[in-house]
């Protein structure tokens, strides 16, 4: 019994302590906007759903982040604009929204260039993703970290993907990203540039034939039904980042700060083991669903890899030899701890 009461009075004091440190902190009374283009279900919906949950928790209440999904602040370009502006306070969106205004984001994107997911981590997480993310303050942008969208693959409504060929003339929606253009147009597609918000409409109208994305954007938006074909070509692993505006940013104390970078972190482990548990489980609900759900041979994507090298190139041209070396040696520094 004693002891019973010792452990209680000591975690009595422990909360008491925690209590008085955080009222004790510079915390002021905040609501923070945070608008993503996903639904709430969707691993970048969940993701954000626990940074929210942290950031109330570890300001005792005071920072409140409340979530808009579904699109409903407008795309992820427009968010970031407004993120500059310091309209809006943070937003979680793909490094690839953003490389109109910081060129050398595209290397992220380089088509199969991420053989898995561990090759992903250990280059965002490690110099090279910090080296980037150190180029968002000038742009009016704050970087906190990375979480996980996943690997994006092509679905259509008219026949699935199992060779290079089967791509020809189809009206493929994507991003507004010239990288992402040029390598649909490469293999043989029609790429169209479209916000996400307005995918479904073209895809229900057959204003587009297919878009590419992963497996869990495809469920948690509902695409299977106005899809039928879900082809697994992998052709880029996306991350997402967690971004604050700079206006935003500099308006918060020290202990603020602390509070949503140590969110983000907590939040950015976390999404990334959800999001990769709940990958395989989306692909069984979208055949559930009636998708046909096809992979590609190794052979069919060996071609595809060859046909968007020039792509590939070409940008790596633009944003600079030594940076692009620097992102390869990383890979292999990853592929070498197997």
């Amino acid at each position: 019994m004693k002891l019973q009461f010792t452990v209680g009075r000591i975690a009595a004091i422990a909360l008491a302590c925690a209590s008085f440190a955080v009222s004790a902190a510079d915390i002021k009374e905040r609501t923070i906007k945070f608008p993503i283009v996903n639904q709430m279900d969707h691993p970048q919906g969940l993701g954000a759903k626990k940074f929210s949950d942290l950031v109330d928790a570890k300001s005792g209440g005071k920072m409140k982040v409340k979530v808009y999904p579904g699109g409903t602040l407008g795309g992820e370009q427009a968010v970031a604009s407004s993120m500059q502006g310091g309209t809006i306070e943070a937003s979680m969106m793909a490094p690839a929204q953003l490389v109109g205004m910081i060129k050398e984001f595209v290397i992220l994107d380089f088509p199969f260039s991420f053989a898995n997911e561990r090759e992903a981590d250990a280059v965002l997480d490690g110099p090279f993703g910090r080296k980037l993310m150190d180029k968002l303050p000038e742009k009016g942008l704050i970087g906190l970290g990375f979480m996980e969208q996943g690997y994006r693959s092509v679905t259509n409504s008219k026949r699935p993907i199992t060779k290079l060929e089967d791509l020809q003339g189809l009206k493929i929606r994507t991003i507004a990203n010239p990288l992402y253009l040029e390598m649909l147009n490469a293999l043989g597609a029609n790429a169209v540039p479209m916000p996400f918000p307005e995918l479904y409409g073209a895809l229900e109208t057959k204003a587009v034939d297919g878009q590419e994305n992963p497996y869990a954007t495809a469920e948690a938006s509902k695409l299977y039904e106005v899809q039928k074909y879900f082809s697994a070509t992998r052709h880029i692993y996306n991350p997402q980042m967690m971004l604050v505006g700079k206006k935003f940013w500099d308006q918060l104390s020290a202990d603020e700060k602390k509070i949503l970078q140590d969110a983000s972190n907590e939040a950015s482990a976390y999404q990334r083991k959800l999001a990769r548990e709940m990958s395989e489980a989306s692909r069984q609900n979208l055949i559930k669903q009636g998708m046909q759900i096809n992979d590609l041979a190794p052979a069919e994507i060996a071609r595809m890899r060859d046909k968007v090298k020039p792509v590939i190139d070409k940008f790596s041209a633009q944003v600079g030899e030594p940076l692009v070396k620097e992102f390869y040696a990383e890979l292999e520094k990853a592929r070498a701890k197997k």
